[in-house]
């Protein structure tokens, strides 16, 4: 594993999402046959986050059975699962990192899929974390947007995701991004690992800013199938806003309470206020 020497982006955003090392091909190869032949593509879980089809499944977690179906993270000391077990390259290598694992899961979204807009660790204990990616399966249409850009998460590289900053993942057209993700306690050993941060030109699209004719245009639109009685499908496309356009924090979920203010939807408008905020821990 050699760390990358790339020229460093500005700092904002190498912060939130980064590469911190290359991987050998070989072993990704083999990592991604071992996740491949699985046999699971895990559960559904935390709905809330996501338009359906992010599925996970545990290779590290605090269950005693070792059920990989469990997957609501946690804080403690993991025990290796079931599914781990049959993956023994994968097993070594994450042995090999010399890190202090929390938590450690296979990452499914299929395509046409969303992770909406939130941040993680709120409900966790206030400790240094961090979370690496290694990405095993993906195509162009599947992004990272965090802070106004998109940052496509490429195979051969490990990263590095801050999720206490806001962000959002989606994969438009398939096939499945699938990534190995854990998290790990920060120490010496993560220190060094992450002593180099940087993203490449061709990871990263700014995206543009929304002006108030396209504001009024979705809204309208929204607005439009709201009254036809797609009122669930016009709340997806102000939330498939924030991929496309460099929203404030927080500005599509502000757009759908607008669409139910217009419509005389009070009760509306307050519950996309709280998912707002319990999505954002705020």
């Amino acid at each position: 594993m050699v760390v990358t020497q790339d020229p460093p982006r500005p700092v904002e955003l190498t912060q939130q999402v980064a590469r911190l090392a290359e991987l050998d091909g070989e072993l990704v190869e083999r990592m991604r046959a071992e996740a491949l032949g699985a046999g699971t593509r895990g559960v559904l879980a935390y709905n809330e986050f996501q338009s359906g089809g992010w599925w996970t499944a545990s290779l590290m977690n605090h269950s005693e059975s070792g059920d990989p179906r469990d997957v609501v993270i946690g804080d403690g000391r993991p025990r290796a699962t079931s599914l781990l077990a049959q993956m023994p390259v994968t097993a070594d290598w994450l042995r090999g990192l010399g890190l202090d694992l929390m938590y450690v899961r296979l990452a499914r979204l299929s395509g046409h899929s969303y992770l909406w807009e939130h941040r993680d660790y709120a409900e966790l204990q206030a400790v240094p974390r961090h979370r690496l990616h290694v990405p095993l399966s993906t195509n162009t249409s599947s992004v990272l947007v965090t802070q106004g850009a998109q940052v496509h998460m490429a195979c051969g590289a490990l990263w590095r995701l801050t999720p206490t900053y806001a962000h959002g993942v989606r994969n438009v057209t398939g096939p499945d991004r699938l990534h190995l993700i854990a998290d790990v306690y920060a120490d010496d050993a993560y220190q060094d690992l992450a002593s180099a941060p940087c993203l490449r030109e061709e990871d990263v699209r700014t995206l543009p800013a929304m002006s108030q004719e396209e504001r009024g245009r979705v809204l309208a639109r929204a607005e439009q199938m709201a009254d036809l009685g797609f009122a669930a499908a016009a709340e997806q496309v102000l939330l498939r806003c924030f991929y496309d356009w460099a929203l404030p924090e927080g500005g599509a979920y502000d757009l759908i309470a607008e669409l139910h203010e217009r419509r005389g939807d009070a009760a509306g408008a307050q519950r996309w206020r709280d998912n707002k905020t319990h999505l954002l821990a705020r």
